[in-house]
């Protein structure tokens, strides 16, 4: 992961240019001849420049190291992102290592008992990067593995990414009347030193810009389509006897995803919640009409979503919406505002419209996506592709130089060869 000085005995980080911005395509790249690597690298060192852009180890293994705070057994779209983004870098050949809290002592975050924190967790963390011994480190979330992580590396010199999953100023600011500039004051010092900030929409990427986040870099989303699929043995009796139509939300159930604007509205049929957080008890008294099916995974998640007749998003704040695509593919049209998330989910391409319905009158909404035609939504999820997400996060990550056996070139050597 460092290179020994031999003239000042200190070890010195060195890193690979990053690779340039990857197509929406899942064809693999083709490598590039390690002659011409071990060429091209001592030509930039001669020269003092850094690599050319075509060198670098997309086809080698690397070992990446992951941290984040949010993990199991929670339930939100960021756990379920990193859990397919790992399944997917381990199938194209890469180690990776998942730094999460359940590794650590930790305390249950105040007002969000659901969620632990991990307790002084520094040199835990540092032990642990040093063992892994990564090429790459990426830090997704800003809680205290994130802080530990980030520390750790620029102490160390070490390059990182990281990315922009939750709007922690904005539920800071519901939760506990933080004002938003202090929230995002935070942010942006905490993302200040990453090589790249990962964001998952264009719409997002410019609003972080105009925050003064710098260039954030685009990480789209993707969405199982094996496990998410179509049930036509589903279209007619629930599998829970509700009535139809079913209205379904999936997520946390706190304050700031917005369900009580969900529930509140005059729909025909049944209205179900599939998910835990410090709502849930409140909301249940405050609607007893609804199904609340508590956390599901796997397979009966895919099922709540296939059975759905309709998937209702109310979310104001979220960043992206996995959940819209895995109803998506399941066959279920969304719902929802017309705002960021939704709106730039349905935006992906043209047929984004016959896959659900955005509206500023959500009861307008859901009526709209009910008349959709399930197979548009499926076909429309089929443009979100992980094994080409994975790939594009691999572009984003501050690679480290790999360790590699080369031969020993002179500089005359190789500028005849260049």
């Amino acid at each position: 992961m460092a290179r020994r000085n031999p003239r000042t005995k200190k070890t010195c980080p060195k890193r690979c240019q990053r690779l340039p911005d990857m197509p929406h395509t899942s064809d693999p790249l083709p490598s590039t001849p390690r002659k011409k690597r071990r060429v091209a690298r001592l030509l930039g060192r001669l020269r003092g420049r850094p690599l050319p852009r075509d060198v670098g180890r997309f086809c080698e293994t690397l070992r990446i190291v992951i941290v984040s705070d949010a993990a199991p057994p929670q339930v939100n779209g960021v756990v379920r992102t990193l859990q397919q983004l790992i399944q997917n870098l381990t199938s194209l050949g890469h180690e990776v290592t998942f730094i999460t809290p359940d590794q650590f002592t930790t305390v249950p975050m105040p007002t969000y008992p659901e969620i632990r924190l991990a307790l002084f967790p520094g040199r835990k963390v540092a032990r642990m990067i040093k063992e892994a011994n990564p090429n790459a480190i990426h830090i997704a979330t800003e809680g205290p593995l994130g802080l530990a992580a980030r520390s750790f590396c620029i102490r160390k010199g070490i390059p990182f990414s990281t990315s922009f999953h939750t709007r922690f100023a904005e539920y800071l600011n519901a939760r506990t009347g933080i004002p938003l500039s202090a929230g995002y004051w935070f942010l942006r010092r905490f993302h200040a030193k990453s090589t790249a900030l990962m964001v998952a929409t264009p719409s997002l990427q410019d609003e972080l810009r105009q925050r003064g986040f710098g260039e954030p870099v685009i990480w789209s989303r993707g969405v199982d389509t094996e496990l998410y699929k179509p049930r036509p043995d589903l279209a007619d009796a629930h599998p829970r006897g509700l009535p139809r139509p079913v209205w379904l939300n999936v997520g946390r159930v706190a304050v700031e995803k917005n369900i009580d604007a969900f529930l509140e509205l005059d729909l025909p049929g049944t209205k179900m919640v599939v998910g835990d957080g410090p709502r849930l008890e409140h909301l249940k008294k405050k609607f007893p009409d609804a199904h609340f099916a508590g956390p599901l995974f796997g397979a009966e998640l895919a099922e709540a979503y296939a059975a759905a007749d309709v998937f209702v998003f109310p979310s104001r704040t979220d960043t992206f919406g996995l959940v819209l695509i895995e109803a998506m593919a399941a066959g279920t049209p969304v719902a929802g505002y017309p705002v960021q998330g939704p709106g730039d989910v349905l935006a992906f391409t043209p047929e984004g419209q016959k896959a659900g319905a955005l509206d500023d009158d959500l009861k307008s909404a859901c009526m709209a996506a009910l008349r959709l035609d399930r197979d548009d939504a499926r076909a429309y999820a089929m443009n979100f592709a992980w094994d080409a997400c994975a790939r594009q996060f691999i572009t984003n990550l501050a690679l480290e130089e790999m360790p590699v056996e080369e031969e020993v070139v002179t500089p005359r050597e190789a500028v005849a060869t260049a």
